[in-house]
């Protein structure tokens, strides 16, 4: 354990984060499988608002730095997949 204040307040503050960080990330992973199983129901028009509403959870998580920008370029792109196959 640290001894100095100023490092006792950075324990603290990191431990707030990671909290906070683990959130959103467990949160942006229901949100991938809320679409993953309206893909799999067949409904189109359920499908693309779940679509958008990942996206939009993907680039929020990647703007706060929980994801880095190639990564959610990559799980946009795998989401827009699996969305047009289903359309398909």
């Amino acid at each position: 354990m640290p001894n100095i204040q100023s490092a006792k307040k950075r324990v603290k503050v990191i431990k707030s984060k990671t909290l906070q960080n683990q959130m959103l990330k467990s949160a942006l992973k229901t949100y991938i499988k809320k679409f993953d199983s309206v893909v799999v129901s067949g409904n189109k028009a359920d499908a693309e608002a779940a679509f958008r509403l990942a996206v939009k959870k993907i680039d929020q998580a990647c703007a706060k730095g929980i994801l880095k920008k190639n990564t959610a370029s990559r799980k946009k792109a795998q989401l827009a997949m699996k969305l047009n196959r289903a359309i398909a």
